[in-house]
């Protein structure tokens, strides 16, 4: 009799469980479905893990956190960001030192608008726990002169800006899926330029993701899933710098049912992760 109770309770918690509707799934580059631990494990082991968000994801800002925790259990960690410019680390490591608060970080830094509650986690994470945490990008103005003027605008920075650029002349794929996807994205506001501006910009992250980098370290860097997906941008830049390098992706998508990965999707990144498109948006 109590194995026929224990069996129907079974039965009843696992219908619940999956019957309940899920916020996100995680897949595999091939979009199979796989557990949070799956992933931890395989992205512990590797060098360099390009976390691609969606800048307004509730769950992915989550995730960013979570990961980053369970994997300072288990290695030495490095942090960066896409949300944070070169030339502001000097504001950056003065708030992980205490020797400024966050006031005073957010008036002497470009702070994104959404960084208290999605981006000061992390930061404050890495302070508590002593982490570096890197300002990998480039000062958005410079890559607004190179939408406007091409790379040859950056010729004529002075030796103190073009410390916080990718050293020059930086290699130039066009024909890059993701650089592609630009083109065709953005219709007529698409051009050869805005395709550079964004270059510039992968090559300056995988360029301060590298010099950064300490052996025996795993550096895990926050950017637009623009950045990373297709494994190109800076994926590629990272590749073309050290070849050697090991690296892993993941990607955030939304979808109306998570229950399968849609076919666009498949192989946008070594790991997905696929959200409710209903899921609440943090701006």
């Amino acid at each position: 009799m109590k194995q026929t109770i224990s069996f129907f309770l079974f039965l009843l918690i696992s219908q619940y469980n999956f019957g309940q509707k899920r916020a996100f799934v995680l897949y595999n580059e091939e979009g199979q479905q796989i557990e949070y631990d799956s992933l931890l494990q395989q992205i512990a082991p590797v060098d360099i893990v390009l976390f691609g968000e969606l800048h307004n994801n509730a769950i992915a800002h989550w995730l960013e956190y979570e990961i980053t925790k369970d994997l300072y259990d288990r290695r030495q960690l490095t942090l960066g960001a896409e949300m944070l410019e070169a030339d502001n680390q000097d504001e950056l490591d003065l708030y992980l030192n205490d020797e400024i608060d966050a006031e005073e970080l957010d008036s002497l830094a470009r702070l994104w608008s959404n960084y208290k509650t999605d981006y000061a986690p992390l930061v404050n994470f890495a302070k508590e726990s002593n982490i570096p945490f890197i300002a990998t990008n480039i000062p958005r103005r410079y890559a607004n002169q190179v939408y406007k003027g091409g790379f040859e605008v950056l010729d004529s920075l002075s030796q103190e800006e073009l410390n916080w650029v990718a050293p020059l002349p930086i290699p130039f794929e066009p024909e890059l899926p993701g650089y592609q996807k630009i083109l065709t994205s953005m219709g007529d506001h698409g051009s050869i330029e805005l395709v550079k501006a964004q270059a510039i910009k992968d090559a300056t992250m995988a360029h301060f993701i590298l010099n950064n980098r300490k052996e025996d370290s795993l550096f895990l860097h926050f950017n637009g899933s623009w950045h990373s997906d297709y494994h190109d941008g800076i994926f590629w830049y990272l590749q073309k710098y050290e070849p050697d390098v090991s690296i892993a992706t993941i990607s955030t998508v939304n979808q109306e049912d998570v229950s399968t990965l849609e076919e666009e999707f498949i192989g946008r990144a070594d790991f997905i992760i696929c959200v409710d498109e209903d899921v609440t948006k943090t701006y």
